[in-house]
């Protein structure tokens, strides 16, 4: 397991504990609170609840763990490593990072493209126009889109490729991890008509 953060990082000897299974690997990152995870002890626990696969990092206060994860589908690597990572007294997964949202960065990569003709597309100073909005203030310099809506556009306006990464899922996992997060803050009857509204 490696150990990083913003300023500097250290490395903590690792081993494979997958590998041998030769299953598809899927990579995310998973935010947690409660015990520094960057602590000897709590790396060394997360080590051996199984989280060799994982970096540790930790930045401008926020603690999340990177994975590279074998398994036979991604909410079993995704499930599986949020319980390993609960198994460790103290921890707690808040969030999946980055679930379902995209950059233009990110949207030229799967697309193929560069990110100067992303640029136009998102202008609507190029290809047929419509170009989803972004889900963060169109006004900022730094925007992010919903990898849904981006790849419906791609495939059925545009009539074009894009490289999909289980995107519904991970929004679908990142949802639940997040209703638990917040529901725990809030009186059992507003819970319940929360668990109501989710069909749960």
């Amino acid at each position: 397991m490696h150990i990083e953060s913003c300023e500097n990082s250290t490395v903590a000897p690792t081993s494979d504990q997958r590998g041998f299974l030769n299953m598809p690997e899927f990579e995310f990152m998973l935010v947690v609170e409660g015990a520094d995870p960057q602590s000897d002890e709590v790396a060394n626990a997360l080590y051996e609840a199984g989280c060799s696969d994982a970096l540790i990092h930790s930045c401008d206060g926020i603690d999340y763990l990177d994975f590279a994860r074998e398994a036979e589908s991604l909410e079993e690597a995704v499930l599986s490593a949020v319980a390993d990572i609960e198994s460790v007294d103290g921890l707690k997964v808040v969030r999946l990072a980055d679930a379902g949202l995209v950059s233009m960065a990110n949207i030229a990569e799967r697309t193929g493209r560069t990110r100067e003709i992303v640029r136009l597309l998102v202008a609507g100073e190029r290809g047929p126009g419509g170009f989803p909005p972004p889900v963060t203030d169109p006004r900022a310099r730094y925007r992010l889109w919903r990898a849904i809506e981006v790849e419906q556009w791609v495939r059925t306006v545009a009539n074009d490729e894009y490289e999909a990464h289980e995107d519904h899922v991970r929004v679908a996992i990142n949802a639940g991890l997040e209703l638990r997060h917040h529901s725990s803050h809030m009186t059992d009857d507003r819970k319940a008509d929360l668990l109501a509204l989710v069909g749960l």
